[in-house]
């Protein structure tokens, strides 16, 4: 697989702006390839006049929609992110609750499915939020403290049964089954 592609899908699935030393580190190669690399995808969405654009500020890359799009674009997150939560990403936001912070790829995991989508739009509705591990070079997503407020309670702990089900070592055992 070539740099430019590897760029192309960190960008897709981040829900937020990547800084070139980030993707260097992920992708491992040297951050002046990276940039070359991340220069040039912005060069290419540019002349395919494609739905979506890679941008750059300062050191950081991003994909985004077209500015073509962005009236119906707008429509879509505010109906995605006024309306009620599908059934698989209260089971997402559930696994966060309980089990947060947690790896995307731990998420996947237990959801058997790829839970990319649910957590960009958890993260756009404010409901988690995604820390970099800098050692594992891996979000970590956990719940926020709006997310928190809004079920009107003081701490995550407060949750039914939390301490049992957050402490539950069925669900580790099966990640570890699976790495």
């Amino acid at each position: 697989m070539n740099l430019k592609t590897k760029i192309e899908s960190l960008l897709f699935i981040s829900a937020k702006p990547m800084a070139v030393k980030q993707l260097a580190d992920l992708i491992n190669k040297p951050v002046d390839e990276v940039k070359q690399a991340g220069d040039e995808l912005v060069r290419d969405y540019q002349q395919a006049k494609s739905g979506m654009q890679v941008i750059k500020s300062g050191t950081k890359y991003q994909m985004v929609s077209s500015p073509e799009n962005a009236k119906l674009v707008q429509e879509f997150i505010k109906d995605e992110t006024t309306g009620e939560l599908s059934r698989p990403s209260l089971e997402a936001l559930t696994i966060i609750a309980y089990r947060g912070p947690i790896s995307k790829l731990d998420l996947d995991r237990i959801r058997g499915v790829n839970c990319a989508l649910i957590l960009r739009n958890l993260l756009l509705r404010g409901l988690i939020e995604a820390k970099l591990d800098k050692q594992k070079k891996e979000n970590y997503y956990n719940i926020t403290f709006d997310f928190i407020k809004y079920l009107g309670i003081n701490n995550v702990s407060q949750l039914p049964e939390y301490q049992k089900l957050s402490k539950d070592d069925t669900i580790d055992r099966m990640l570890e089954e699976e790495k």
